[in-house]
């Protein structure tokens, strides 16, 4: 359920993020919820590093055979960089 909050911030700073979140093609809504589920969500027990929301929501932006060898991949890459 998506609820609008009403914030309070100084004026270049709000200018500052309006810069930031169009170069970053993001929505200034969206940073801010993004930064603060960040700061709310519950850490992992066992230690380990969670994933972030950005990350989180590009999950499955893309199809790769099951076979598919990055690591091959890379490789090539590499190769024919410095050839």
């Amino acid at each position: 359920m998506e609820t609008k909050l009403t914030l309070r911030l100084n004026g270049s700073v709000i200018e500052r993020a309006k810069i930031y979140a169009k170069s970053h093609r993001i929505s200034l809504s969206k940073m801010i919820e993004s930064y603060l589920d960040s700061l709310t969500r519950e850490k992992d027990s066992a230690g380990t590093k969670s994933v972030t929301p950005l990350v989180e929501s590009l999950s499955g932006v893309i199809d790769l055979p099951p076979d598919y060898d990055y690591k091959k991949e890379y490789t090539d890459y590499l190769m024919e960089k410095y050839k």
